[in-house]
């Protein structure tokens, strides 16, 4: 697989950051695989934060 072969080439540097990305990759490489070549994405949901915040929360808190 060419995810294999890329973590294999950088393996002798000294580069701890990029042997964990690396890594990761090669853990998950089906799903990089897939989410690379597949046509479906959730790219308009990523980042977004969905989170009520600490007032929502708060005002949820004392009115229960």
């Amino acid at each position: 697989m060419t995810l294999t072969r890329g973590s294999a080439q950088y393996a002798p540097d000294d580069l701890p950051a990029l042997h964990s990305f690396t890594l990761g990759l090669d853990k998950d490489a089906e799903a990089v695989v897939a989410g690379l070549t597949l046509p479906h994405s959730n790219g308009p949901t990523e980042g977004t934060d969905t989170s009520a915040g600490f007032a929502l929360l708060r005002q949820r808190v004392l009115l229960s």
